[in-house]
């Protein structure tokens, strides 16, 4: 705003208590005051404004933008998908076969299935082989007698 200094201050200070005088000098600089703040208030008011305004255009270019890269996306995803669809039908006219070969059972029984682990290691080590019914685990862990 207006580069006022200290000096320019006291003596515009001096001037209005001259020409205004010492008993209406308090309303004028209230009413000084509050006009100043309006005009703040009104300046403000005018910046925010338009920096809605640009941010509003800068946002309006930016959809553009952004649609524009959209469209683009989508042709070439529609192009693609097109040469897709001719190439695949290009492919299954040529390739077709008689009919597809039919499932064939491997025969794996999984009961069967040994171990890579020999039998010797498993008893001397304590592996169990075979399931325990609840009174056979309960006997074989039941702590000895006392005689």
């Amino acid at each position: 705003m207006i580069d006022l200094g200290i000096a320019k201050m006291a003596l515009i200070g001096a001037v209005a208590l001259i020409v205004i005088g010492p008993e209406k000098l308090p309303r004028v600089a209230r009413t000084v005051g509050a006009l100043l703040g309006k005009a703040q208030r009104y300046v403000s008011d005018v910046k925010a404004e338009v920096n809605r305004s640009m941010d509003l255009d800068e946002l309006k270019k930016m959809r553009e933008t952004v649609e524009g890269a959209a469209r683009d996306v989508e042709n070439s995803i529609q192009t693609s998908a097109s040469d897709f669809e001719k190439s695949w039908s290009e492919v299954a006219d040529a390739a077709l076969a008689p009919e597809p070969p039919s499932y064939k059972h491997p025969n794996k029984n999984w009961r069967l299935k040994q171990g890579a682990m020999p039998q010797w290691y498993k008893a001397r080590n304590g592996v169990r082989t075979r399931a325990l019914s609840g009174a056979a685990r309960v006997a074989r862990f039941r702590p000895p007698r006392a005689r």
